[in-house]
């Protein structure tokens, strides 16, 4: 695991050049939009660093006509970018394990429906699985292992049994909750007999990298398909496939596996798109799922002819580089999707407030101003000593914390920062203009698609309380909001 750099957000893509790109752009500048909400309440929820309230229902404001603060956030809903899939976390073997076998089943239903449900859940809408183990597995496997010295090119011992005591169950028990709720699903390893080193792991020998063998580009890309339609059998459809986590990096002690450019674009042009095209339910493919620092690795797949028309958007990492790298890439093919996959806190950033205003700057706000339609946290539940897991991050934070003993839940600060928008940007919602890095203070905001609603979401990283007004049209309201405190604000506007 890498430490997280804190660094400030990049100065993203101009509203002249989304109306070029996508069409959706209308209204004027200086806060116009749907009609102005005269008298509209705003609905005002606030988690301080202090963490004296936490995704607190605090006193409803009123849109009126009063002068404006001297910082200002404007709200645009004419001008429009990408639609939102939603904001969640991965449900890893080891998150499933935590819920099915740490709680009872009392416990674990009360938790589900928090995280998943509607309000007064949380209503994560978009998860994460591993196609065989990740580090938060209890032991290292692919879903098509034989022994030692053989092959099964055939993939005749294919089978997502090792999914069917915990992953499944909770997988399902989410959805049923939340039918919206979409999943991904990424390889960490091909199958040992797949590889050149023979191994899920590093080799020994340094000499020696585990790769995809040229003779198994087929069978790998028939597996991940083989993998997509038995989730759709299992009444789970995969929404997206990434064909390897972290292709720059290979672990040593559990499963991950080098896929370098060259073999990403051979695997994806030649062998996985014409597989995934003639599925009936389609999957998007999204490439690179590694981090922020290597924009240049996540164009790879964008520069090639054939696979670029396969490839229906990048993965982002955190751990490494500048939230800014998605605007780069988006800039460079602004049609192609974006979605931030994966981001952990732990034991290595041990400060709350700091932690909660970083993961708004830079996951919430950040992450969905440089283009990302989802927004997915690691573990979703991870037990008190960081596990279980085999290899990998030993000081992982999951997203809440279940007491092996007891089953008691302790909501970690990426709850709230996550709660912060699932709570009240739903799937279909699209992002609209705000004004940004006004004294201190950032934003991003929102329409939500069934209702017409508004959320905005503010984080304040000044030193100081900053007293900002909010303005729609010609209409405004004001609010205090403690130095490092995150505030969601949702209204209705007039038609």
């Amino acid at each position: 695991m890498i430490s997280i750099t804190m660094k400030r957000l990049c100065t993203l893509g101009a509203a002249l050049f989304v109306c070029a790109c996508f069409g959706s752009c209308g209204g004027g500048s200086g806060g116009a939009g749907a009609g102005a909400p005269a008298g509209a309440t705003v609905q005002a929820w606030v988690t301080t660093a202090d963490q004296s309230r936490l995704l607190a229902r605090d006193t409803d404001q009123s849109f009126g006509s009063a002068a404006l603060a001297a910082s200002n956030i404007d709200v645009d809903a004419a001008v429009r970018y990408q639609s939102m899939v939603g904001f969640g976390a991965a449900i890893t073997d080891s998150a499933a394990w935590v819920l099915q076998n740490d709680m009872n089943s009392a416990q674990r239903s009360a938790l589900l429906a928090e995280l998943f449900g509607a309000s007064p859940g949380i209503g994560l809408s978009f998860t994460r699985l591993s196609i065989g183990a990740s580090d938060f597995s209890l032991s290292q496997y692919t879903l098509d292992d034989v022994p030692a010295g053989q092959s099964d090119f055939a993939l005749a011992n294919f089978s997502i049994d090792p999914m069917r005591a915990n992953v499944l169950p909770v997988l399902k028990s989410a959805r049923l909750l939340n039918p919206q709720l979409q999943v991904m699903a990424t390889p960490w390893s091909a199958p040992a007999w797949m590889k050149s080193n023979a191994s899920l792991v590093k080799s020994a020998n340094p000499s020696v990298a585990g790769t995809l063998l040229p003779g198994a580009y087929s069978a790998f890309a028939h597996y991940l398909v083989k993998f997509a339609d038995a989730m759709q059998a299992e009444g789970v459809p995969l929404y997206a496939l990434t064909p390897q986590n972290e292709p720059n990096y290979e672990p040593a002690d559990y499963p991950g596996m080098l896929l370098g450019p060259a073999a990403r674009v051979t695997l994806i042009g030649q062998h996985l798109a014409p597989l995934l095209a003639q599925r009936a339910s389609p999957v998007k493919l999204l490439d690179w799922d590694h981090n922020w620092d290597d924009p240049t690795g996540a164009l790879a797949g964008l520069n090639d002819a054939l696979a670029q028309p396969a490839i229906a958007g990048v993965a982002w990492h955190c751990y490494a580089g500048d939230v800014g790298a998605q605007t780069t890439v988006h800039n460079a093919y602004p049609a192609k999707e974006s979605y931030l996959t994966e981001c952990s806190g732990g034991a290595w950033a041990p400060v709350w407030a700091d932690n909660l205003l970083w993961d708004v700057q830079h996951l919430v706000i950040g992450a969905t101003r440089g283009w990302a339609k989802g927004v997915l946290l690691w573990n979703l539940a991870l037990d008190e000593n960081a596990g279980p897991h085999t290899g990998g991050c030993g000081n992982c934070r999951g997203v809440v914390t279940v007491n092996s003993v007891t089953g008691a839940v302790t909501r970690n600060v990426e709850y709230y920062a996550l709660a912060h928008a699932s709570r009240f940007v739903r799937p279909g919602a699209q992002r609209i203009d705000s004004s940004t890095g006004v004294n201190g203070l950032e934003s991003v905001a929102f329409r939500n698609a069934d209702d017409g609603s508004l959320v905005l979401i503010v984080a304040n990283g000044a030193g100081q309380a900053r007293n900002f007004s909010v303005r729609q049209s010609a209409q405004s309201f004001s609010y205090s909001l403690p130095a490092g405190a995150v505030a969601t604000f949702v209204w209705t506007p007039s038609a």
